[in-house]
């Protein structure tokens, strides 16, 4: 019973030790998807994906192309194949080119599913790193700020839990960096476009 005493007690010191401890924390707020958006790399780098998107999208064309193209081969091919005014000799040749060319789609075929799975992989690995290395230079960034003003914690008040709901339900805007966050991050981008360096509009709320 005295042990159990003296634990109780010693955690209520630690609990009302603390308690100016919480009070003197220094909370800041972020909208981090604002911020990401607004960045002007993040628009960059989704220009270039769009780019290299397009020209994966040509080459694809270019391969279905050529697979109509050797798919209209083989229906001639099967067609003099089958063309009983023709000569026996003459079917049997057509025959086996139709046979060749039948293998050449197939392996058309899979060439362009090859392709797809390697497009896919390729933009989603660039996606990725582009999202990863914007996200670290933006946490720097925040992480310097939030030092030079004294804040303990940054929240993030676009985060969302796992049922697609606000983390944070309310906040009174105070200490909010993401304006100051955008402008530097902003500060160093090349001579474009106004409108591309314009922060992401807010989302709008459901009704």
């Amino acid at each position: 019973m005295k042990r159990h005493l003296t634990l109780t007690l010693a955690c209520a010191a630690l609990l009302l030790s603390g308690t100016p401890l919480l009070a003197q924390q220094k909370l800041g707020i972020i909208d981090l998807k604002k911020c990401f958006d607004s960045y002007w790399k993040t628009k960059q780098a989704d220009a270039n994906l769009k780019e290299r998107a397009g020209e994966l999208d040509k080459a694809r064309k270019g391969m279905l192309e050529d697979f109509q193209k050797s798919n209209d081969d083989y229906k001639k091919l099967l067609d003099a194949a089958n063309d009983q005014a023709a000569a026996a000799a003459e079917r049997d040749k057509k025959k086996k080119s139709a046979e060749d060319k039948l293998l050449e789609i197939r392996q058309l075929e899979q060439n362009i599913q090859a392709f797809d799975r390697q497009a896919r992989t390729t933009l989603g690995e660039n996606q990725r790193r582009m999202r990863d290395n914007i996200l670290k230079e933006i946490r720097e960034l925040v992480n310097a700020k939030a030092k030079a003003k004294g804040l303990s914690t940054v929240l993030d008040t676009a985060a969302e839990s796992i049922n697609q709901t606000p983390v944070i339900l309310f906040t009174s805007g105070e200490n909010d960096i993401t304006d100051e966050v955008i402008k530097e991050l902003n500060a160093s981008a090349p001579a474009i476009a106004p409108a591309v360096l314009a922060p992401a509009p807010a989302p709008e709320k459901k009704k």
